[in-house]
């Protein structure tokens, strides 16, 4: 009886066993099944989310941290895009796996932007034939085309980025990238129907028109010629502004008159003068005619918030918002304008002539006019200011005609080094001016400089370099003094 009790109990120990590990097989088997299907649901989800994301524009789903924002596209490019009404395509010249990724970034971007811009790469291996399409040069890889229509216009990969060379190591450096200068030039050209032309008027001495501010206006494309007015006699019909950069010798009467019956009959005018000892009546009477005159002398500052690196013939002009300077003076800029002449504006002016400063000094300011004297404050017989150093002119004139002239009183203006030392602030002040007169429905001139990448410098006029020294050298010293004075005293008394 014992015996079948055992037999009996072993045997239902044995299907309890049974039941229980087909239980938890069972419960395995489930868990296992959710946790799969959980992996599948997680894994398809992930899938979807790069899918959208990867529909998402670039200009939302990357972020350009660079200081100089040298993978993003600016305001101005952005504007020609939102206004571009015909189809532009971009071509980039690189084999497969071998692509510029800030170069296909930055395309990206263009895509983004506007409806009317499409990027396709070639493959030159693939495609020998189609580069020579458009040019016979040799490209190099990541070379792009432009084209729009008939029109088109290569850039060279190396025009894109910008190098120098370390005479110490002998090795060539990356300071710059252009590709945003390039391309948006590029399709300003091929979607322009006239492209404006720029006359430099020679043969008085003038200054060579600066390399930095020539790349500038030939990216803005316009088309840059010479005049001779003492042969050719008159300002050609095809001339949308003349370019007087600061001759050292004066006009003849007929070079005088040929300049002012331009301006009277619509014409654009960009002048810079220089300070001279030379008589120059007959340039001097073409700024007259527009209702200013050259004051005598180099402008010096009197107030030290007007002035940088402790010279105050170094001028930090205000920038006033005009036609001509409203995006300079907007966005902050400074202004650096070294040995310049005052401007006076005449009284006695016709009423169609309007005339808006764009550069002024303080009140402060004086025009030294002995050069020669041992000092450097004022004087007697220095003029008193304020002045104007550039000032922008017009003139309604019938038939919907207007005149337009910009002047500056120094074509230091222009210098690359000044520039530097206010991040551009010259050039964009001159380009702006430039675009204000030559800008037209059928030609808008867009010029985006090249982002350096070097170290920027930090301007700040003599004020505020004393403002800060007081301050690290006395004033935040003195504040720890006085705290570790105070706790002393405090744990003494303790």
């Amino acid at each position: 009886m014992k015996l079948k009790e055992k037999m009996k109990n072993k045997n239902h120990n044995k299907f309890d066993k049974k039941k229980l590990i087909g239980t938890i097989s069972k419960k395995h088997i489930k868990n296992g099944s959710y946790t799969m299907v959980m992996s599948v649901i997680f894994i398809a989800v992930v899938i979807v989310i790069n899918m959208i994301v990867s529909t998402i524009p670039s200009k939302y789903s990357e972020i350009d941290i660079s200081s100089q924002k040298l993978y993003s596209i600016g305001d101005e490019t952005k504007k020609m895009l939102k206004d571009l009404e015909k189809d532009v395509t971009i071509y980039q010249i690189a084999q497969s796996g071998s692509e510029d990724e800030n170069i296909v970034n930055l395309l990206k971007k263009y895509e983004d932007e506007s409806k009317h811009i499409k990027v396709e790469q070639k493959d030159p291996v693939v495609n020998p034939k189609f580069v020579s399409q458009y040019t016979s040069d040799d490209l190099s890889a990541n070379s792009l085309i432009v084209v729009c229509g008939d029109r088109n216009k290569v850039i060279d990969y190396n025009n894109m980025y910008e190098t120098s060379m370390d005479y110490q190591t002998y090795s060539s450096q990356t300071t710059g990238f252009d590709g945003e200068g390039q391309i948006t030039s590029a399709i300003g050209y091929v979607t322009s129907e006239n492209l404006p032309v720029l006359y430099t008027v020679e043969g008085h001495g003038e200054k060579d028109m600066d390399s930095s501010v020539k790349e500038d206006i030939e990216k803005a494309n316009m088309d840059i010629k010479s005049l001779n007015l003492l042969t050719e006699g008159t300002v050609p019909d095809d001339a949308d502004c003349l370019f007087i950069d600061s001759p050292s010798t004066d006009f003849s009467s007929d070079e005088k008159d040929a300049i002012i019956e331009y301006l009277e009959n619509g014409g654009k005018a960009m002048i810079f003068s220089d300070y001279t000892t030379e008589d120059m009546p007959n340039f001097d009477a073409i700024l007259e005619n527009y209702g200013v005159q050259r004051v005598d002398g180099v402008v010096f500052e009197g107030d030290n918030q007007h002035y940088a690196m402790q010279m105050p013939y170094y001028l930090v002009p205000t920038i006033n918002s005009t036609d001509a300077s409203s995006e300079t003076a907007s966005a902050g800029y400074y202004v650096l304008v070294p040995y310049a002449q005052g401007i006076k504006q005449l009284e006695d002016v016709r009423d169609t002539v309007k005339i808006e400063s764009i550069l002024t000094t303080s009140d402060q300011a004086y025009s030294k006019t002995d050069l020669n004297s041992n000092t450097i404050e004022k004087e007697d017989g220095d003029v008193e200011g304020p002045f104007d150093l550039g000032v922008s002119i017009t003139e309604s004139l019938d038939d919907d005609k207007e005149t337009q002239i910009v002047y500056y009183s120094t074509s230091n203006l222009m210098d690359s080094q000044t520039n530097q030392m206010v991040s551009g602030g010259n050039e964009k002040l001159i380009m702006e001016s430039l675009k204000w007169m030559t800008d037209t429905e059928e030609s808008a001139s867009v010029s985006i400089p090249s982002k350096s990448l070097e170290v920027s410098y930090l301007t700040i006029t003599d004020y505020d370099a004393a403002f800060w020294k007081i301050c690290t050298i006395a004033l935040i010293p003195g504040i720890f003094l006085v705290i570790g004075f105070v706790v002393w005293i405090k744990r003494r008394k303790a």
